[in-house]
């Protein structure tokens, strides 16, 4: 306090309105030095997390809304994967060939048709299969052909027939 007396005496030795001038002074210089290096970068700071806060609510808000659309497109990816494997089992895979052989020649025989040549050929690839052609000579009646061809489409693979001399 002692360091501080020269200058309180000499603010005394002033008029009142001199001394109310230099106090008032004094507050705004005190004041004015807070709001511009504590309060000022602070409420700059407040702003900036105020636009972060709402940017980041509206993210939020998308992200709430997909979650929301979430099972809607599992229901639907489910519905789709089980209508692909419902279409892949008209397709052999390239183990399952030889049993779908066996079945035509099977189906062959359960119609009375009697297999005078069975010669599977080169697979043929396609866009998304591959097509294994197979010729076949048969001896039988025209109802017992007519009846392998019913069997061959109760199969639950795809069998095209095609080329037939009769």
């Amino acid at each position: 306090m002692q360091a501080f007396a020269p200058a309180i005496e000499w603010v005394e030795a002033r008029t009142k309105l001199q001394r109310v001038l230099i106090y008032a002074s004094a507050i705004v210089l005190l004041v004015g030095s807070f709001a511009y290096f504590a309060y000022l970068p602070k409420h700059k700071k407040i702003g900036k997390l105020e636009s972060e806060y709402k940017e980041l609510a509206q993210k939020l808000d998308r992200a709430r809304k997909t979650a929301k659309q979430l099972n809607y497109y599992r229901t639907k990816m489910k519905a789709a994967e089980a209508q692909f494997n419902i279409v892949m089992k008209a397709l052999p895979e390239k183990e399952e060939i030889p049993a779908l052989l066996a079945g035509i020649s099977q189906a062959a025989r359960d119609a009375g048709l009697d297999i005078t040549k069975f010669q599977p050929t080169a697979e043929k690839p396609k866009e998304f299969y591959a097509e294994v052609p197979i010729s076949i000579n048969v001896s039988g009646s025209y109802h017992n052909v007519a009846m392998f061809f019913d069997k061959i489409s109760n199969l639950s693979r795809i069998v095209t027939i095609s080329a037939l001399k009769m």
